[in-house]
């Protein structure tokens, strides 16, 4: 089994969910609740859970928040490389959610702004593992010298590489051309259709991975509702999923951190594309229905 090594981020998640129709400027009944959250430290939760070898390396406060996340990872079963922070408090993101099910969110880095070249344990990288680089430490200006610095390590020992996109608005204030010249070498990309929108200028799925496969070998589109494809720029026609039926919605925010964790294992077992987007989509839809980013016990 290749071990996955996550460079990311790690967030308390307080989710807002509207009963009714905002009322702006005024007070609208909600359920709000506390969960773990960050791109990073949800793939590598959703990867743990599912029996695969994972470590996650990012960075806490020395705060309530943060030890109870360093205690919410281990108890998954990832081992968490986690350098606290003594100035910095843990990420915090507000999550949004209208009675409709839209999502929008307020994220606060915290100390994950600070994660640096130092932060990354040298015995991680080791040829015949798997890097796996959230987008959001290239995107944060403070973290983005230890996503570059975990990128060359990969490289120099020879491990296979992922990146994920993160979010479209940061990502478009980035600007697609030093993004895609940072993760130069990665073998495979993860997007959603506004990520891959951002980067290319393509509104269509299909046509966006195309023109992604000039800079990855292999690109995977996460499309929501209408699941996911996989394109490679060795084949003709891109191979697709369809989502997996969902009995309710509950809450979405980090379905596409699952579908990442899902998909990685039998991709990294050389399965067959089909395969690995199947597994992603029966994480995604699992992660969909219940409440907050990491998975249920």
């Amino acid at each position: 089994m290749t071990r996955v090594v996550v460079v990311g981020d790690l967030m308390t998640d307080a989710v807002a969910r509207a009963r009714y129709a905002l009322a702006r400027a005024s007070d609208t009944p909600a359920i709000v609740t506390m969960h773990g959250g960050g791109s990073g430290a949800n793939i590598s939760s959703w990867l743990a859970v599912e029996n695969s070898e994972v470590a996650f390396i990012g960075r806490r406060g020395a705060d309530i928040t943060g030890r109870n996340r360093d205690m919410e990872l281990m108890g998954y079963g990832v081992d968490a490389r986690l350098v606290m922070d003594p100035e910095r408090p843990t990420g915090t993101c507000v999550v949004l959610v209208t009675h409709k099910g839209e999502r929008t969110m307020l994220s606060d880095p915290g100390a994950n702004a600070a994660l640096s070249p130092e932060d990354l344990p040298r015995d991680l990288f080791v040829q015949g593992s798997h890097l796996h680089l959230s987008g959001y430490t290239l995107i944060n200006e403070g973290s983005r010298d230890a996503g570059l610095a975990a990128l060359d390590m990969a490289r120099h020992t020879g491990m296979s590489i992922s990146v994920d996109c993160a979010s479209s608005a940061p990502l478009e204030r980035t600007g697609a051309e030093p993004f895609l010249e940072w993760t130069n070498g990665a073998k495979l990309l993860f997007a959603n259709i506004d990520q891959a929108k951002v980067l290319t200028g393509r509104d269509d799925a299909e046509a966006a991975a195309k023109v992604l496969t000039a800079w990855f070998p292999q690109v995977v589109i996460k499309m929501g509702a209408e699941g996911a494809l996989w394109f490679s720029n060795g084949r003709p026609d891109p191979v697709r999923v369809a989502a997996e039926p969902v009995d309710k919605i509950v809450d979405g925010t980090g379905a596409g951190d699952a579908f990442c964790a899902g998909f990685l294992p039998p991709w990294l077992e050389g399965k067959p594309p089909a395969d690995a987007l199947a597994s992603g989509c029966r994480l995604a839809s699992k992660a969909i229905m219940h409440l907050g980013a990491r998975p249920p016990f």
